[in-house]
């Protein structure tokens, strides 16, 4: 029996002495001593590899549980070459074993049982090979790894996943820079020319109007041919004549189209990122770029991380992949959970209507996911072929078929709803003629052919309403902030007002029981017969009082009668 093992330094071939120590469990017990090991094993050939290159080769069709061309060439020297076929090869790996068993027609035995006898040749390798030092054995074995991680790393299926995935995040990175670029623009020129913002809404063509014209008063004599078409031109030209817009000097202008070739630069860059990362989905998934298009199939590899990951999904992950956040809290709150995530933005379920667009989500994850194992699985060659994206342009095709049976469906539904509540009258033939309409072929202008003029005047009006609104708001929040320290104000003093009246209501209840208190212990001293002293007190009060009241009268009578002689000395003199 023979037994096959693989180094660093190349294949060694042994030769069993008792193939009944193959499958034994206590075989571990031959390798204790190297002695014990060579009376076990002997060396009866060794492949060596000539380079490091064709190692790195070698190991990595062991790997892949394939027969390489050194390791096929050196079985059928030693082993079918001297006749030595009808032996049995005892080999680690099963799918290794089948290769050469299918290839080479050798008995090949590869199981379980046999691991212990490989540890022990690995154990005792030194003691086997013959005049090899384990130190030279370990910097082979190290010099190997080292090329075998470099060779995968170089030449790894998931590198392409990689360049994906960093394409699309910088993707999505740019879009939010030229935002913020383009706003930052519109917002410093526009106190020069704030009327151009209402008038071009591209953000590429704001920043190349600017590079162009400069100064608001130079678009009567600069040509926009280049930029803009003639409509928008005129239309620029008559607003800049009258603009509310404020003067800016030549370092401002300098600094606003710095910006602007910032702008310019970055959108020119997204252009040609865009068209690298469309054809890279073409190479490494075509039949999911076909069926839910580039960004979508990109940003659905960035998130499961590779393309082998995202074919490890099923329908239902991929439908919802995106929506964690929404899932988890649905799951939580016991509420319905999402019906898509990232797979929303494809176009079949954009134009689906709002009641389909759940359906047309799963239908639409079904089949992304038979398009996604064919693009992981296929060969890299086979990708390049014309026919790759067939299965994606046929999915592709029955989504489209069966989303307008469903849309039809719907229609006629509806249809025969509004049918059944209504009874149909019949029909009568009536004898009255109707003239041809002139007037209806009259159709107004678009907005794109009204005069430059009017359009100018239109931003100029916008622009003054958006500045009046701008200050109602803020007279608004004016007002708010004054009536709420009012209100504070207010509030403060009703609760000052409130302490100060409930401490005095306390006080004067206290006040009222100790009244209360005394009149009680006044009558139980005053208990009994009213004494003569109280009742000559009471007699010379009373006098008292009728004394007063005569005095008073007397005064009165006096006052009278003085009063009425002054009178009559008046009326003498006058009469005199």
């Amino acid at each position: 029996m023979l037994v096959l093992y693989e180094t660093s330094l190349g294949y060694c071939l042994f030769k069993l002495t008792d193939s009944a120590k193959v499958s034994s469990a206590d075989v571990w017990e031959d390798f204790e001593t190297p002695e014990r090991a060579n009376k076990l094993l002997r060396l009866k050939s060794l492949h060596r590899f000539t380079s490091t290159a064709t190692a790195v080769e070698e190991i990595t069709a062991l790997q892949e549980g394939k027969l390489g061309k050194g390791l096929k060439k050196f079985l059928s020297d030693e082993v079918v070459g001297k006749g030595k076929g009808k032996r049995s090869l005892v080999v680690l790996d099963p799918k290794l074993g089948h290769s050469i068993s299918k290839k080479l027609g050798i008995n090949v035995i590869a199981q379980d049982s046999t691991m212990e006898l490989f540890r022990g040749i690995r154990k005792q390798l030194a003691a086997l090979l013959d005049g090899l030092d384990p130190k030279d054995l370990a910097t082979m074995s190290l010099g190997l790894s080292h090329s075998l991680s470099r060779f995968k790393l170089k030449f790894s299926p998931d590198k392409v996943d990689t360049m994906v995935v960093q394409a699309i995040a910088l993707l999505d990175d740019l879009d939010k820079e030229i935002n913020i670029y383009a706003m930052r623009v519109k917002e410093w020129y526009g106190w020069h020319f704030p009327e151009l913002s209402k008038i071009i809404v591209d953000n590429l063509a704001y920043a190349k109007v600017i590079k162009t014209m400069g100064f608001r008063t130079n678009a009567a004599t600069t040509d926009f041919s280049a930029v803009l078409p003639e409509d928008l031109e005129a239309t620029i030209k008559a607003a800049a004549e009258i603009s509310m817009g404020t003067e800016i000097s030549d370092s401002d202008i300098a600094h606003i189209n710095s910006l602007c070739d910032q702008v310019i630069a970055i959108t020119a860059y997204r252009t040609q990122l865009a068209e690298y990362l469309r054809n890279r989905m073409n190479a490494i998934a075509p039949n999911l770029t076909v069926l839910v298009g580039d960004l979508v199939g990109a940003r659905l590899i960035s998130h499961a991380g590779s393309l082998l990951n995202l074919a490890k999904h099923p329908a239902s992950t991929i439908q919802i992949l995106g929506a964690e956040k929404a899932l988890f809290r649905a799951l939580k709150t016991k509420h319905d959970t999402p019906k898509y995530g990232l797979i929303y933005h494809a176009s079949l379920i954009g134009q689906a209507p709002p009641k389909l667009k759940g359906k047309m989500a799963r239908m639409v994850a079904t089949k992304a996911a038979l398009s996604i194992r064919v693009d992981a699985l296929t060969e890299v060659e086979d990708k390049s072929e014309p026919l790759a994206p067939s299965i994606g342009i046929e999915n592709r095709a029955k989504l489209e078929a069966r989303l307008r049976a469903l849309e039809s469906q719907g229609d006629a539904a509806g249809v025969r709803s509004a049918m059944s509540n209504r009874n149909q009258q019949r029909f009568q033939m009536t004898g009255q003629t109707k003239t041809y309409n002139t007037a209806a072929d009259a159709v107004d202008l678009i907005s794109t052919q009204r005069e430059p003029l009017e359009s100018a005047v239109a931003a100029v009006l916008d622009v003054n309403a958006e500045k009046k609104k701008a200050k109602e708001e803020r007279r608004a929040k004016r007002r708010a902030e004054k009536e709420g320290k009012t209100a504070e104000s207010e509030e403060a003093q009703v609760k000052e007002n409130g302490q100060a009246a409930s401490v005095e209501a306390n006080g004067a209840e206290e006040e009222k029981e100790k009244k209360k208190k005394e009149k009680k212990r006044k009558r139980h001293e005053d208990d009994g017969d009213v004494t003569m002293e109280d009742a000559t007190t009471d007699a010379d009060a009373e006098a008292e009082r009728k004394a007063k009241k005569k005095a008073r009268k007397a005064e009165k009578a006096a006052a009278e009668q003085e009063s009425g002689e002054s009178k009559k000395k008046k009326r003498r003199k006058s009469e005199a």
